[in-house]
């Protein structure tokens, strides 16, 4: 067993809800007999939060800071921390039922196969897993369907509303282009032609021309490392100037400048310095910012659905009618126009667009994968229907500006949801009924 099972385990435990329903807590509550198996620490609108979770959350939130060596607040300042809490976890799980937010056994089982793969375990082993560390599965298992279940309620309710316009995106992208990504890895080598702190104007013209003529050389194919031997005054000349794979807030400020705009195997051009001059190979770029090229296809098809009239076996056969149609000189978009029955394309004359592979479903993209250019399929079945497609052409797609745009939106949602989501729960809190038990 893996230290990072034992610590997932204890963030889970710790934001987890465990309280229920106000019928369901007098089950829990009171016996058979009437005898009072445990106290209530707040009435919570028609729910409530049990005494014995406050205290098993305090047990938790302390053996964490403990762990991270983080000095214990005082215990009436933790409990109330825990409390409130354990309290706005409950109102997410009423608002979720509320709303009709449930997560099914197979998107559980799904987030479970996770945790035990990342601990090199299987899925049948996580609870003598977790039996080890004195953990019921079971309970385990609804710990953690309500916390995705909260998940999916913040999501909805919060990350998905939240705006961000063109001209924040826009914005955000141009300062990117200032500075290296903080998501990239780049492999660099440098090049420093020193210049005396007190050159006279004969040094300084000799530096100059030094480093320029180090450019040079290196645009036209000299090896780098060897004129960094040869001419650098860094202390990595003897390493060729390689400095390695840095990330980008981790390359040296004087050369981040260089590095923005290059391409992996440019150099740039010579940066002045009072040190001297700088010169810098990109060698390679590894991570989100990488160049994505993908190949693209542009398909049209005809959609045809069964119906209680029309069985699978007579629309099949119409689409075959189609088919030889179109083959005997017909137009394509014409009776796409007239007869497919998908709503996106059909007035399109069947036409998709380009799209990227993975874009239907697998049964679509399997026939056009095996199609060449300008043949039509035989019919096929889909769940949406019966189809016929013809490719129309592939090319290579350079989608890197899109894939940087998708991340800097998703990078400024990022950095609005914590705020909203503040909001968000204040709001409930101030919106319900709590009553907090001495």
């Amino acid at each position: 067993m893996t230290s990072s099972l034992s610590s997932w385990l204890a963030v889970a435990a710790l934001l987890s809800f465990l309280g229920g329903t106000a019928a369901t807590a007098q089950n829990r509550t009171l016996s058979d007999k009437g005898v009072m198996l445990d106290r209530v620490a707040a009435v919570v609108n028609d729910g409530v939060v049990l005494r014995s979770e406050l205290e098993e959350q305090m047990s938790l939130v302390g053996e964490r800071l403990k762990a991270q060596g983080l000095e214990m607040p005082p215990v009436d300042v933790l409990r109330q921390q825990v409390l409130e809490r354990l309290i706005l976890q409950e109102l997410q799980i009423q608002r979720a039922q509320r709303a009709g937010i449930r997560v099914n056994d197979e998107n559980l089982n799904q987030a479970l196969a996770e945790v035990a793969q990342r601990n090199n375990i299987g899925l049948a082993q996580l609870p003598a897993a977790l039996a080890a560390q004195g953990i019921d599965y079971g309970a385990y298992r609804e710990t953690v369907r309500r916390e995705m279940t909260i998940q999916v309620l913040q999501q909805r309710d919060v990350i998905q509303r939240i705006n961000v316009s063109p001209r924040e995106l826009e914005q955000f992208l141009e300062k990117q282009k200032s500075r290296p990504s903080e998501l990239n890895e780049y492999n660099l080598s440098h090049i420093l032609i020193a210049v005396p702190q007190e050159a006279t104007p004969q040094q300084l013209e000799d530096a100059t021309r030094r480093a320029e003529d180090v450019v040079n050389r290196a645009r036209q194919g000299e090896d780098f490392a060897r004129l960094a031997v040869a001419y650098s005054n860094s202390q990595t000349a003897l390493e060729g100037g390689a400095l390695g794979w840095r990330r980008g807030p981790e390359i040296p400020t004087v050369l981040a400048d260089l590095v923005v705009g290059l391409k992996p195997g440019e150099i740039s051009t010579p940066l002045r310095t009072p040190s001297g001059y700088h010169i810098v190979r990109l060698n390679e770029v590894r991570g989100a910012d990488q160049q994505v090229v993908i190949e693209q296809t542009r398909a049209r098809h005809i959609l045809l659905k069964p119906t209680e009239i029309q069985d699978d076996a007579t629309v099949e056969q119409r689409l075959r009618d189609v088919r030889e149609r179109i083959q005997k000189g017909e137009d394509f978009a014409v009776l796409a126009k007239t007869l497919s029955e998908d709503p996106g394309s059909g007035a399109e004359g069947g036409d998709l667009g380009w799209t990227a592979p993975g874009t239907f479903v697998p049964e679509f993209d399997a026939v056009l994968a095996s199609l060449r250019e300008n043949e039509i399929s035989e019919p096929f079945r889909t769940q949406f229907g019966w189809h016929i497609v013809q490719l129309l052409g592939k090319r290579q797609y350079d989608s890197t500006d899109e894939l940087r745009r998708q991340r800097a939106f998703l990078q400024l949602r990022g950095s609005k949801a914590d705020e909203e989501t503040e909001l968000w729960l204040r709001r409930l809190r101030d919106e319900a009924y709590v009553d907090i038990k001495s």
